[in-house]
């Protein structure tokens, strides 16, 4: 696939790497020449030197042909035009844009762009980590009949197997994460302090884990 990232930044050179190391086509957008500094040594896409609002920078980075682009500046401003200029002149099928400062959401709405805001989201992740939480829903879908929930090993649960957690419960594991790493989940899987589990459930799932947790804590 072909993609063209527009800022070269820490997160636009982490993410051309990762894209380029999938093997897709990427070109990489920015003004500044060292910026393009941050790239990994392995990094062999093109890279593009110029502003992205340029229409012949954009067309040398191969955007009439791009599957998708991502405006990740650290200028809102300019990634909104920019996007939104791309998505209606080039049609680029996926267009996606980095919200660097949460006081300009509202920018991004107005184009009715898909946004990832990192200040917002990382805030928002690490308050719940913060609150320590029994349980917490991160993901929901259709009306909520089946969501994803996240949850700090109780010490209690130390040293016992996923297996003897979740065993009889209606829920199926979707990761853990251990040391800021995460990994798909064994049932024979020996659980340590300060693992994070993310599992699926329904309401009445949820509510079965809830008491075998209570209850190995009551014991």
């Amino acid at each position: 696939m072909n993609f063209v990232i527009i800022g070269c930044g820490r997160l636009g050179a982490e993410l051309a790497y990762r894209l380029y190391s999938q093997g897709n086509q990427v070109a990489v957008i920015d003004r500044n020449p060292l910026a393009f500094n941050n790239l990994d040594p392995a990094f062999s896409g093109r890279t593009i030197e110029g502003e992205a609002l340029n229409k012949d920078v954009l067309q040398r980075a191969g955007v009439e042909h791009a599957d998708g682009l991502a405006a990740v500046t650290n200028s809102d401003m300019l990634n909104a035009v920019v996007a939104h200029a791309i998505r209606t002149e080039f049609h680029v099928p996926q267009v996606y844009v980095r919200n660097y400062d949460p006081y300009w959401r509202p920018l991004h709405e107005a184009f009715r762009l898909h946004m990832v805001s990192s200040s917002s989201w990382g805030a928002q992740r690490i308050e719940e980590l913060l609150y320590h939480a029994e349980i917490r829903t991160v993901f929901s879908a259709g009306n909520g009949e089946v969501e994803i929930y996240e949850f700090s090993l109780p010490v209690t649960w130390v040293g016992h197997t996923l297996h003897e957690l979740i065993d009889g419960i209606s829920c199926s594991p979707v990761a853990l994460t251990r040391a800021g790493r995460s990994f798909l989940m064994d049932p024979e899987l020996i659980l340590q302090q300060d693992d994070i589990l993310s599992l699926s459930a329904t309401l009445e799932g949820i509510q079965s884990l809830r008491q075998r947790l209570t209850s190995l804590k009551e014991d």
